[in-house]
């Protein structure tokens, strides 16, 4: 089935998730949408980013998409069920898999997530662990200056550290947590500032790496893989809301799809 995969995320955070796909999946053909112009979803009230989420989800079915992969752990904390009893195709978010990688790794079973507001309050993520291990101790902390400063492209300078500095110090006062959840889309771009504040003993994990797994674990299931070779070559097409500039950089140093187009949309 040479139909696309279709990926939605409040910003450029996804594109740690499409990064992953395109590895793992390089036959498939993505459309990625990014709602950089109305980022961050983090902060914003839940009836709003369910109307957003919508409204990147109609936009990307126009593509005649197979499969919709929700990269971003706010839509999928708080629209994810809505979306999965409404569509016709599957929908994956990026909680679960993220929770299954953390109990996968984690030795002391104290587990930190780091996320928006939303995600951290929405308790996504302790849910989603305890269902699989109900004796696991989380410390959820709320990151709220991450997305606009890796959103504004500053993700390596003096300024970025100092902020996650100052974001994480409370997991100084959790010795036990040793593997920690980057539960924002984003915040893998800035995963080596993260290790490097923490040090060795904290292990830092997203969850684009299950996802994937879980994506290509669907397309076995619904029988959606696509079987010929013409697609290797294709780069993702990737849209946004907002402004290129600072997407075209990330696509191109950081993820190196440097053949993808790049076009700015209107969402109605």
């Amino acid at each position: 089935m040479e139909r696309p995969i279709g990926v939605i995320d409040s910003g450029i955070g996804g594109l740690t998730v499409l990064y992953e796909l395109k590895r793992q999946l390089p036959k498939e053909k993505f459309v990625y949408l990014g709602d950089t112009l109305r980022c961050p979803y983090g902060s914003k009230e839940p009836m709003e980013v369910k109307q957003y989420t919508w409204e990147m989800v109609e936009h990307l079915l126009t593509f005649d998409i197979k499969l919709l992969v929700v990269a971003c752990n706010t839509a999928t904390a708080i629209v994810l069920e809505d979306l999965i009893q409404h569509l016709n195709i599957p929908v994956i978010g990026v909680v679960e898999p993220g929770a299954r990688a953390a109990i996968k790794s984690t030795v002391s079973q104290h587990i930190g997530i780091i996320g928006t507001k939303n995600t951290i309050s929405s308790q996504a993520y302790e849910y989603a662990l305890k269902q699989i291990n109900p004796h696991i101790k989380t410390l959820g902390i709320a990151c709220p200056r991450f997305v606009p400063m890796i959103e504004s492209g500053d993700i390596t300078g003096e300024e970025a550290y100092r902020v996650v500095y100052e974001s994480l110090k409370s997991i100084e006062h959790s010795p036990n947590i040793d593997t920690l959840i980057l539960g924002c889309t984003h915040y893998p771009i800035i995963q080596p500032v993260i290790e490097d504040v923490l040090g060795d003993k904290v292990t830092v994990l997203s969850s684009a790496l299950e996802t994937g797994a879980e994506v290509s674990a669907s397309l076995t299931f619904y029988n959606m893989h696509t079987t010929t070779d013409t697609l290797l070559s294709n780069d993702p097409l990737i849209l946004t809301t907002g402004s290129l500039q600072v997407l075209q950089r990330l696509k191109d140093e950081i993820f190196h799809f440097t053949n993808s187009q790049v076009k700015q949309v209107t969402l109605v």
